[in-house]
């Protein structure tokens, strides 16, 4: 990417499970440490931090663990540090940091996301008997709310599952996608998520299981939504010349953020986009790498729908075409043409809002992988965050 010089050099993760009974800031210590090691680093060494969404936290464990508190946790000695939610989605965070040792503001940067929503709804359900715990609701009954949410919630639609129910009955209105192709995704995505031990579902299914599971809301039954567990995953962005530790640098070749559309989940287009088209559009304009050369993709999968929308607008098929692309048998198996979630993504593994995407890209193409490794030995990932009015997209290179 022009004028970027900046390389992943050390992932961790803390355990994850549902209700861990952990709290958000032993999580994050426990993967900031672990990325740190991977990284050949120490504390010491580490003088940035950037995370999504900071301290914002609009539902019970979304978040919990700013950067003041990290920097204090770990006793760090920082020359940059950012956290925030308006950005271009959960890698948000990794832009920053890449843009930050690029123009030399820190040489380090400590990137990580936490998560503790079932430990949190826990909690609050024990507190309350209103319901106010429940793992989908953004806003809770009888709170004030603002922004997009004045509009919808006055018709019930509290939910991202009500928003992307929206997104997927138009897209097959428009496109004729099925829900047996939203079903191929999530059976695909299960069947990696076996060979993953961090993983929290693991079972094996069918698409008979998929196309009999309860509705959530329609056309998104229970299988087409992600799992919210309780983890942290860190990544280690470093200035690549200052990359020297035990790993091979992963490069940051491209990174899309662009914010043309409306920011809105329910006013993009035609109904059958995001604001990924943006993002996905701009990866390709920064580097000469084309969708040819990627090897795995790890697509967020806060709902089938999404990928579904970002294997569009990343240009892996036409718009319209991502139902057919996804159900084409061995296009998106671990031994297929493109790789897709090959840790079992969030309906699987669990919702740790893009970066367990990233944490797998990165495993991926150092070769740790296990059971689970792709043949190959790949050396392009794609990595793409976000719904909605949030998107970004990252494009990583091994080696060149």
């Amino acid at each position: 990417m022009k004028g970027i010089s900046a390389s992943i050099t050390g992932v961790g993760q803390s355990a994850v499970g549902r209700r861990l009974g952990r709290s958000p800031l032993d999580l994050t210590t426990e993967a900031g440490l672990d990325a740190i090691a991977d990284a050949g680093l120490t504390p010491a060494d580490i003088d940035g931090i950037a995370t999504w969404p900071g301290e914002f936290s609009p539902s019970p464990g979304f978040s919990g663990v700013g950067a003041f508190e990290l920097k204090d946790a770990l006793g760090l000695d920082l020359a940059w540090f950012s956290g925030g939610f308006e950005t271009s989605g959960q890698l948000g965070a990794i832009v920053n940091a890449a843009m930050a040792v690029s123009i030399g503001l820190a040489n380090h940067v400590l990137c990580y996301r936490t998560v503790w929503e079932t430990t949190a709804q826990g909690i609050v359900a024990m507190q309350q008997s209103s319901g106010v715990g429940k793992a989908s609701t953004v806003a809770a009954a009888g709170a004030p709310v603002s922004g997009m949410l004045q509009y919808l919630a006055p018709h019930g639609a509290v939910s991202a599952t009500h928003w992307a129910a929206l997104l997927a009955a138009r897209h097959m209105y428009v496109h004729g996608t099925t829900r047996s192709q939203l079903g191929a995704l999530s059976v695909n995505q299960r069947a990696n998520a076996a060979l993953n031990p961090k993983a929290v579902l693991r079972e094996a299914i069918d698409l008979d299981d998929y196309l009999n599971a309860r509705m959530i809301s329609e056309p998104l039954c229970l299988l087409d939504c992600d799992i919210p567990v309780d983890g942290s995953t860190a990544v280690i962005v470093s200035r690549s010349d200052a990359a020297t530790g035990k790993n091979a640098p992963i490069t940051i070749e491209s990174m899309g953020t662009a914010l043309s559309s409306r920011p809105y989940w329910d006013q993009s287009d035609d109904g059958t986009t995001m604001c990924a088209v943006d993002a996905g559009r701009q990866l390709w304009q920064q580097t000469d790498l084309r969708q040819d050369d990627v090897d795995i993709a790890q697509i967020y999968d806060g709902f089938t729908i999404l990928t579904i929308i970002w294997l569009e607008a990343l240009g892996f098929c036409q718009r319209g075409e991502g139902g057919p692309f996804v159900a084409e048998p061995g296009r998106i198996s671990r031994d297929g043409r493109l790789p897709l979630n090959t840790g079992g993504g969030q309906l699987s593994a669990g919702r740790l809002h893009g970066f367990g995407h990233l944490h797998e890209a990165c495993t991926q193409l150092w070769g740790r992988g296990a059971e689970r490794q792709v043949a190959g030995d790949p050396e392009v990932a794609v990595v793409a965050a976000g719904g909605g009015d949030l998107a970004g997209a990252l494009l990583l290179s091994r080696s060149r």
